[in-house]
């Protein structure tokens, strides 16, 4: 099947649109697999014995460990774009 004719027939409006939209649910999907990440990797490592409620050292360390996976997660992504930026000749931050 070609996508290029219905993508032809749009005006760049709608094709400006449609790549936000895309955008935007890259995103959306982007952010729900960081949630996920962080849930499998923090519960596997800081609630040893599941139980009905979180003790106060699971909270603490559930809250250090997905700050700690932000903090290198943000890092990445600086650098990633950082690289991307440089690779295209438009610098860097």
């Amino acid at each position: 099947m070609d996508l290029q004719a219905p993508l032809g027939n749009l005006s760049s409006t709608q094709k400006d649109q449609l790549m936000t939209e895309v955008k935007q649910q890259i995103a959306v999907a982007n952010a729900q697999e960081l949630v996920t990440k962080i849930t499998e990797k923090c519960f596997k490592k800081c609630v040893t014995k599941p139980g009905t409620s979180l003790g106060g050292s699971e909270q603490k360390c559930i809250a250090m460990c997905m700050d700690r996976f932000m903090d290198s997660w943000n890092l990445v992504s600086r650098t990633y774009v950082r690289r991307i930026q440089r690779e295209q000749g438009g610098g860097g931050f």
